[in-house]
């Protein structure tokens, strides 16, 4: 796919500029968003693969360069740049699946100013997408209390695109399986899927149905009981063909509930496929469903086994959007670094300038504490005690020695243009982004009011932050 022209004019534009008044220096971005999505305490990174493979096939084709042209606001020189233009800068980043918080970069790009900014729009649109979506899926995995969630939502997505990247996110979130066919292809994903109430509806009854998808899917049929009437004719003609198969030495057999109150009826279908002889039939519920309906059924005891989830999944739910943004840090003046930083009336929206790394502390049993924002090259010294300075750069600060762990988050991934090193199977990603919430304290996970997890700025980006700052002020009283 072809992405070059995927970006917001202006990148084009400013390009243009930079070009004809050569002011091209090597630069810093940063990526980071500004709060967690969902009112949650973390979120899982996800989308670097993805970003990766375009930002790599960046070209502009001749046709790409003919549409540029009839707009009649780019130059032939500039024109003529594009014709060989190709990203090859670097690219240093959290690895996929790792837990992410407000304010630290989880990219950092180094480039000419005018790669660097062409970037931008995609590298955010595939970023900001996929950490949503796979910070959806963690949630909702979370709520479920060990039950499998597979990814419904296909026809619902916004767009094709977007049903592909939220079907890839939701698998590193924690889905086991998918219904999109075509992301199983791409990124070998499990996928799965039972029936719909077409099926049922085309045949001349519920028990016909449900007897010939039993005889072309012996081992693993799960019949979708609520056509007609769930606690009537669908869970006895299920009750029935179950018996069948379960004597004919068929495994897997379940059925699936997709309207109605799944309290009341997963606990009535539950205790009728007991009472057959069928206690390891499994339960499927979906209809809507998102990590508070899953929590509040697990809560009251509802016998569901796995949950089949869509729109709520793949679109984000209530939070449509995470609050990811593209920041310069840095730029190179006469073969020498120079932080950069945007000041603001919202301290929330001043940014953290320099060449950065982070440092995440954990305790012995790998329990995240806090992450520190450091300026590239400030020593890390294992059972030193830091300081951790508030991102906002006031006097709040507090001082960690009892941690066991010292981190670093940002890695090499991609030099001049290409990625660096074999870049892991979506199955290791999504054991990372297990693994790293097991070990994240239970009080970060929580649905409501979760604690707030700490990053911090060290002594070294703390002082330069706020000098940096008071030259600004102070460059603005005299202007």
């Amino acid at each position: 796919m072809n992405v070059t022209l995927l970006t917001d004019f202006y990148e084009l534009s400013m390009m243009q500029g930079y070009f004809l008044h050569k002011e091209n220096p090597h630069v810093v971005f940063d990526m980071f968003f500004r709060r967690q999505p969902f009112g949650g305490g973390f979120s899982i990174f996800a989308g670097l693969e993805t970003a990766l493979d375009l930002i790599g096939s960046i070209a502009f084709s001749t046709d790409d360069l003919a549409y540029l042209d009839s707009l009649g606001m780019f130059r032939k020189e500039f024109l003529h740049y594009l014709a060989d233009f190709r990203f090859r800068g670097d690219v240093w980043s959290m690895e996929e699946g790792t837990l992410a918080f407000p304010g630290e970069p989880l990219v950092r790009v180094h480039a000419s100013l005018m790669e660097a900014q062409l970037i931008e729009s995609v590298l955010l649109a595939v970023l900001n997408f996929q950490t949503l979506i796979a910070t959806k899926a963690a949630r909702i995995r979370l709520a479920a209390n060990g039950g499998a969630i597979i990814e419904f939502g296909l026809r619902r997505a916004q767009g094709i695109d977007g049903a592909l990247s939220a079907s890839r996110a939701a698998f590193i979130g924690g889905a086991v399986a998918s219904s999109n066919t075509l992301a199983g292809k791409r990124f070998g994903i499990p996928v799965r899927g039972t029936m719909a109430h077409s099926w049922i509806m085309a045949f001349a009854n519920e028990r016909e149905a449900f007897e010939k998808y039993g005889e072309i899917y012996p081992d693993g049929a799960v019949l979708l009981i609520d056509t007609y009437d769930t606690l009537g004719s669908g869970i006895e003609n299920a009750i029935a063909v179950g018996k069948k198969l379960k004597k004919a030495g068929h495994t897997n057999f379940g059925v699936r509930l997709d309207s109605g109150d799944l309290e009341y009826l997963s606990k009535m279908v539950r205790a009728r496929l007991d009472q057959a002889g069928l206690s390891d039939a499994s339960i499927v519920a979906s209809n809507e469903l998102d990590e508070h309906i899953i929590h509040q059924l697990i809560t009251q005891g509802a016998p569901i086994d796995s949950w089949g989830v869509g729109t709520n999944l793949v679109t984000g739910g209530g939070d449509s959007a995470l609050t990811g943004v593209y920041k310069i840090a840095a730029k190179q003046v006469g073969g020498e670094w120079l932080p950069t930083i945007k000041v603001s009336n919202n301290p929330e929206k001043v940014t953290n300038p320099g060449i950065k790394q982070i440092w995440r502390f954990s305790n012995g049993g790998g329990s995240p504490l806090a992450d520190l924002i450091c300026l590239e090259g400030e020593p890390a010294v294992p059972g030193k005690a830091y300081t951790f300075h508030h991102p906002m750069g006031d006097y709040r600060s507090f001082t960690l020695s009892n941690y066991t762990h010292l981190t670093p988050l940002l890695g090499l991934r991609m030099k001049e243009g290409r990625v660096v090193g074999e870049l892991p199977n979506i199955a290791s990603i999504q054991a990372r982004a297990r693994s790293e919430l097991d070990r994240l304290d239970d009080t970060y996970k929580r649905l409501i009011n979760p604690h707030v997890y700490k990053v911090s700025l060290s002594d070294g980006l703390g002082g330069l932050k706020s000098r940096l700052i008071r030259e600004s002020l102070s460059r603005g009283v005299h202007d």
